[in-house]
């Protein structure tokens, strides 16, 4: 065990550990297309992180991933703006909803109880419909099934008043509908540390009715700002953002997307889907398990502790994060937008270098 000392949050915590998590954590993202919110979370309060910091420190780790990916859907233009503007508008409003709400069960001390409960619902739900899905799938597949669609289905959402044009995905719809789903997700990304991914990606194919091609790149667009909200109101209300537990959550995850985007090609997508069921469905059942099924939570790191021989930076970090909250939050949100345009240029670069070579192979020289 190679221990290191969270000053902000005051437990010690297992280095090596944390970023063997977090780059599982991102390969898993980088093959399901998601945020790891959910998992990571978790895993963190797990570890005898507290909720109160667990969500705003994974927050500010998925807001470094949504630069990285939604840079490299901008590259290849496959981002609706217009529709992501509508969706943060409401994300807004519903993240300082969340941010309230987040306060009062913390004030009453349920915080630990309700994010669990929020978890283990919300997480069953959604995984047990996602695997029936994925089984009709695979039964029409097999049964070699055709079901003719027309290219938007229009539902009631869609239909209500404020109704305006979206360009880039071809859509005449309501504009309440995109800043609904804002609101939705603006307030499990406060109360739940997620992006919100898992929920916005089948919101946007069935409810929005946008075309598949632009639904990634415009749901990590939406996470930037959510994220970076919550990880402000975070940081100004309870000053919880740590950057010696933010930073190797950013690079164990950024690395883990990249290898996990990677494996993805060799999986079948409909594998994959029935595969984040049955994680969905795990993670809400070792929750309800720790939850109710244990006399004691058997966390790793059990005990808080307070250290006085802090280093000179580990110091300056403590007393930032509580004379300038504000200021520590943005700087977090800096560094985990640097960090994010970083990785994403270097792929980029990496990706261009390795088209030259195959370019070269193809040039065809004369026969003299």
């Amino acid at each position: 065990m190679l221990e290191i000392y969270l000053p902000v949050v005051q437990v010690n915590i297992d280095i090596v550990l944390l970023l063997f998590l977090s780059l599982s954590v991102g390969v898993l993202s980088g093959l399901f297309g998601v945020g790891g919110g959910f998992l990571m979370t978790p895993f963190l309060i797990f570890m005898g992180i507290p909720p109160i910091y667990a969500v705003p420190n994974e927050v500010n780790n998925i807001l470094a991933t949504s630069v990285s990916g939604s840079l490299t859907h901008w590259f290849k233009n496959t981002l609706d703006y217009k529709m992501g503007l509508m969706i943060v508008a409401g994300g807004t409003v519903g993240t300082i909803l969340g941010i309230i709400t987040f306060s009062y069960f913390e004030g009453i001390g349920k915080i630990s109880l309700i994010i669990s409960l929020l978890y283990m619902y919300l997480l069953a739900i959604v995984g047990t419909l996602m695997l029936i899905d994925s089984l009709r799938e695979s039964n029409r597949l097999s049964k070699k099934t055709i079901i003719k669609r027309k290219l938007h289905d229009h539902n009631w959402f869609q239909g209500l008043p404020l109704r305006m044009r979206f360009p880039k995905s071809r859509l005449y719809e309501s504009a309440f509908t995109p800043i609904l789903l804002g609101l939705i997700v603006g307030f499990i990304a406060s109360m739940m540390g997620i992006g919100g991914a898992f929920l916005m990606v089948p919101a946007m194919i069935y409810i929005v009715g946008m075309p598949v091609k632009f639904i990634p790149g415009t749901s990590l667009f939406v996470t930037i700002f959510i994220s970076a909200i919550v990880t402000v109101l975070h940081s100004f209300n309870y000053g919880s953002i740590d950057l010696y537990l933010v930073v190797p959550l950013i690079l164990g995850s950024i690395v883990g997307v990249q290898l996990g985007q990677k494996l993805g090609q060799y999986i079948k997508a409909t594998d994959l889907k029935s595969l984040f069921a049955l994680l969905l469905c795990a993670v809400s059942i070792a929750i309800a398990y720790d939850n109710f099924f244990r006399e004691e939570s058997k966390l790793i790191n059990e005990n808080q502790v307070s250290k006085n021989d802090l280093s000179t930076f580990a110091e300056f970090t403590l007393k930032l994060s509580s004379d300038f909250p504000f200021l520590y939050g943005a700087f977090a949100i800096i560094l985990a937008i640097v960090l994010g345009v970083a990785v994403s240029v270097i792929r980029k670069i990496i990706s261009d270098l390795r088209k030259k070579p195959q370019a070269n192979e193809e040039v065809k020289f004369p026969v003299k």
